[in-house]
This record gives C-alpha cells, structure tokens and sequence, in this order.
C-alpha cells in the first residue's frame, strides 16, 4: 500500500440491508474506493453481542431499538483496511439519518430509516478496535495485495 495513514475498520450490514439484498453493493462501494476487505463473516448478533456493540448507547432512548434490530436477523461483518479507511467510509455511508444523507452516499441511495439505515461502521480508531475486536479474531485476517494498490 503506498504511503499514508494506512487503517483498518469495521462495518456491519445490518439485518435491513441483508433481508434486501443490499450487501454486493455495500462492499462494493468500498472496494471500487480503494479500501480491502480484510475479514468477513455473516452471522446472528446475539442479544449479549448486540449489548456489547452498542455499550455506549446504554440508557439512551434509541437502545431499545437498536438492540432489536440488530439481532432480528443476520447481519455481514467486515473489517476495510486502507489509507484514512475510517473517515473515507464514513464520507461513503452518509448521514445517520438517510432523509439528511446526501445523494451517492449509502444511506442516501439505499436506506429507509434512521436505525434500518442499511449499516453500522466505526466512528474512530477506538470505536474500531473495539468493534473488530466483538467480531474477529487476530487470525480472520487475511494479508493480500490489491492490483495497483501502488496507486491507493
């Protein structure tokens, strides 16, 4: 990979995004911006899972919500690696709020509400390390280089 700020990040498709048959072009958003997907995995978040993910949002109004949607089906987890991958992936999803989000964002083109917002993805370092960390192991992480990765 070339010279930069080189990071690895965490997105989730949510249930919404994975009942619509939206994940393709999820990940394909991110790979046609140079990002790698490093590790991948669909599986059911569990309760316990889903109250570890979203720890910070305990007490507030929405956890409910979020917790439910969350485990009411599966879901694709995957870690991007690439330069500034977490504010570029967040440049890419757009808005929380897709009536707010701009138009070629994910949210913006794709999704329906504020929490069946098609995806879940790291908001800093830490938030990533902590969220890759719920969902992968040191050694789902798959090493490779990307044609004309030079240019990334």
């Amino acid at each position: 990979m070339a010279e930069g700020n080189v990071e690895r990040t965490f997105v989730l498709v949510k249930p919404d995004g994975v009942r619509r048959g939206l994940v393709g072009e999820v990940i394909g958003r991110y790979v046609r911006k140079g990002l790698k997907v490093v590790a991948m995995k669909m599986l059911r978040v569990t309760p316990e899972l889903a109250q570890r993910h979203y720890a910070e949002h305990q007490g507030k109004p929405f956890y409910a919500a979020l917790v439910q949607h969350i485990t009411s089906g599966p879901v694709v987890a995957f870690a991007l690696e690439g330069r500034s991958a977490i504010s570029v992936v967040r440049l890419l999803n757009g808005a929380t709020n897709p009536q707010t989000a701009a138009p070629g964002t994910v949210r913006g083109d794709l999704a329906l509400g504020i929490t069946p917002n098609i995806i879940h993805a790291s908001d800093s370092a830490e938030s990533a390390a902590r969220e890759l960390a719920l969902y992968f192991s040191p050694n789902d992480y798959l090493a490779y280089s990307l044609v004309g990765e030079e240019y990334f």
